[in-house]
């Protein structure tokens, strides 16, 4: 396991979850990730892709919600959990993330290669 993969699996552990609107994919949007992050994300056909991206939406964005939900980019995870990247629905866990992991994320985010999802 790289140094960049044990890095964003203790980020990703420190992130609090929370239960989001059912039906609601108002963040879910074109996001980027880490080329990590996209590894562990299935490949998708450039047709697909590119059709999500004219509507402004994430590839990975199904019917019935996030199909890579397990797996999503920390960009995704961190929605709702920061007044920077607020819920639209005003959805929030019962602890906000702390600055510190959220800096740590911030830092992760700008040393690592980002691809658009």
């Amino acid at each position: 396991m790289t140094p960049n993969f044990r890095k964003l699996q203790q980020l990703r552990e420190r992130i609090p979850s929370f239960a989001c609107v059912p039906g609601c994919h108002d963040c879910c949007g074109p996001v980027t990730a880490s080329t990590e992050e996209m590894s562990r994300l299935p490949r998708l056909d450039d047709a697909v892709r590119d059709a999500a991206l004219a509507e402004l939406a994430c590839p990975h964005l199904g019917e019935h919600g996030c199909t890579v939900y397990g797996e999503r980019p920390l960009i995704c995870r961190l929605f709702g959990t920061t007044p920077r990247l607020a819920c639209p629905r005003g959805m929030a866990p019962d602890r906000m993330i702390d600055a510190r992991t959220e800096r740590e994320i911030h830092i992760f985010l700008v040393q690592t290669r980002q691809v658009l999802v």
